[in-house]
């Protein structure tokens, strides 16, 4: 016989006849397991024949029902009771406990908000490092739904240019094409065609993009040539040319390309000088963005890098003619009062300008900044695969219990949060967004991407891409970033320099980052879908619809939790075997 029990009153228990069994067991009411070992005891072997009436049955099957789901509810922990400890825990010192699925993972939700205002259709952003992230990168992340960060350590010209990129970005044209002019040699497009794998090359006046369209070499004009390396191309490009306007769009263009049967589409203005350029193998490889994430005016989103000087203020007017979407302020330290007069700054001159103002890992920092008017928090300090701040400065927090308090008070606020570090398999992003993050910022496992800025390079045998912390001396000693044209390095420093509080006059550095190499991933356009996909799953093994559904589960403490041993780590991993591969997509 099995027993159901609620909590029994006193009124209740003096309706029983004397001689029933609850009554002798009055001593243990207020000791459930107990009373339940006496109970199943009393009526099994002592009363075997004695009859409750309705109404004490009908009240112990209410008792046992809630008391099942009581125990059900208490199987592992609530968010706030991993971390009520106070000890600082990573994304690995915790799991989450699987949930009920009756939905496809392609039901699941990806919206999130990356500020206030901007709402991106993935939680993905790539950081603002200088071997991570720039317009090639950005495009690739805004077509996936998620935001790239263009970085700041260069000139305020070059980073406007690389946002203008973006900004401007159809898909299907090439808006940096390889130009040469009519005094280049053969010679030259066989160097192209060596380093880049092609000849189709456009010839302008300048030799430049935005110069006057002159004419075309393509592989027939070189055809037998090798032996003749010095002919000027002014002399075998073809110059009757088929040409479309720049506001074409791509399936227009795709019609012209198929009619005229040529292999490159040159893209002009009204002055005929050269724009763009539309090549048949890359439309033959077109596919459709659905979830790309755009502006009102269906342009990509792209956010830029921005530090805290007074010089700064130059090239923030850089960025915002180039139509940059959101600035991110970048500094190691957040909570100065040189970011709270930059937000100020910013959101006076510029009131709907989004700005996300970080790092920070407590939530007094967050306060200071959100009093000051930022749109989005970054959070994170010294967790990053490349950084050393944590070990060298003694300053910083583990990521998943900073993601964690940050998010906590910034959502009483309103205010989004990003996590920044830390991330290292789709699993750390899903358990950065169940801690409160409403986006995540990725450094490492973008670096070593097709999009990725940087050259690869061979060692051993394996192909691997530069990866490189700002805070390494490598990087602050960039020399061609200093951070305005017109500003003059020795007194102001490169941008990583100021990310760091540092300048160009101080004796000695104290690097917080280190330079390393990352292998080669391949093209991040599908990196990024495989990433989507990890999440829709995770999202699906919880019970959780979407994103903010996560939010949810884990505030009412249906999202549950627990802590890892050492060993459990090791245990959910790969183990046991004499060797694996480990292909992840």
């Amino acid at each position: 016989m099995v027993w159901k029990l609620i909590k029994l009153s006193s009124p209740f228990l003096s309706q029983c006849h004397p001689c029933h069994p609850l009554v002798h067991s009055r001593s243990n009411i207020f000791s459930p397991r107990t009373f339940v070992v006496s109970l199943q005891f009393t009526s099994i072997n002592r009363i075997p024949f004695y009859t409750f009436s309705t109404r004490i049955v009908s009240t112990l099957n209410n008792f046992l029902e809630a008391k099942m789901a009581e125990n059900i509810s208490d199987d592992g922990m609530t968010c706030a009771q991993v971390f009520s400890s106070g000890e600082g825990l990573t994304y690995n010192d915790f799991i989450i406990l699987p949930g009920f699925i009756d939905f496809e993972p392609k039901e699941v939700e990806l919206a999130c908000n990356l500020t206030k205002e901007i709402v991106l259709k993935s939680p993905l952003v790539s950081s603002p490092m200088d071997t991570v992230s720039e317009s090639e990168m950005a495009i690739a992340m805004a077509l996936c739904g998620g935001i790239g960060i263009i970085h700041h350590n260069c000139t305020l010209e070059f980073q406007a240019a690389e946002v203008l990129k973006v900004k401007k970005y159809k898909h299907g044209f090439i808006r940096d094409p390889i130009v040469l002019s009519p005094d280049h040699m053969v010679r030259d497009v066989f160097a192209v065609k060596k380093a880049r794998g092609f000849c189709g090359v456009p010839i302008t006046d300048s030799g430049k993009l935005g110069g006057k369209l002159m004419g075309i070499v393509t592989q027939r004009d070189i055809d037998f040539l090798e032996g003749n390396l010095t002919e000027s191309l002014s002399q075998i490009m073809t110059t009757e040319l088929v040409t479309a306007h720049q506001d074409v769009k791509l399936s227009d263009a795709n019609n012209i390309m198929e009619k005229s049967k040529k292999g490159k589409l040159p893209i002009v203005n009204d002055k005929n000088e050269l724009v763009a350029l539309i090549a048949r193998t890359d439309l033959k490889k077109a596919r459709s963005y659905p979830n790309a994430a755009k502006d009102a005016n269906k342009q990509l989103l792209v956010g830029a890098a921005l530090g805290t000087r007074e010089n700064d203020k130059e090239r923030l007017s850089a960025l915002v003619a180039a139509g940059v979407d959101v600035i991110v302020l970048d500094s190691s330290q957040g909570n100065s009062t040189y970011q709270i007069d930059m937000i100020k700054y910013v959101k006076t001159k510029y009131p709907k300008l989004q700005v996300i103002a970080g790092n920070v890992v407590t939530k007094l920092q967050a306060k200071n900044l959100i009093d000051a008017g930022a749109d989005g928090l970054r959070v994170g300090m010294g967790s990053g695969s490349i950084c050393i701040t944590q070990e060298v400065m003694a300053v910083g927090r583990a990521q998943a219990t900073a993601v964690y308090n940050v998010a906590k008070y910034a959502q009483e606020r309103g205010i989004p949060v990003i996590a920044d570090g830390g991330i290292q398999s789709v699993g750390h992003i899903l358990k950065a967004l169940s801690l409160g993050a409403s986006a995540v910022m990725m450094g490492s496992m973008l670096a070593g991407t097709t999009e990725a800025p940087g050259e690869y390079y061979f060692s051993e045998g394996v192909r691997l891409k530069k990866y490189r912390g700002m805070g390494s001396l490598e990087a602050m000693q960039r020399r061609d970033s200093s951070t305005s044209g017109s500003i003059n390095l020795s007194s102001t420093g490169t941008s990583a320099m100021q990310r760091y509080y540092h300048s160009e006059t101080d004796r000695i550095m104290v690097a917080q980052g280190v330079s390393g190499s990352i292998v080669d991933k391949g093209s991040v356009l599908k990196f990024l879908p495989y990433l989507d996909t990890g999440i829709r799953h995770g999202c699906q093994d919880m019970g959780v619809r979407s994103l903010s559904a996560l939010r949810k589960g884990v505030q009412n403490g249906e999202i549950r939790f627990e802590k890892r041993t050492s060993s459990a780590q090791i245990e959910g991993g790969v183990h046991g075997l004499y060797s694996y591969e480990k292909r992840l997509f």
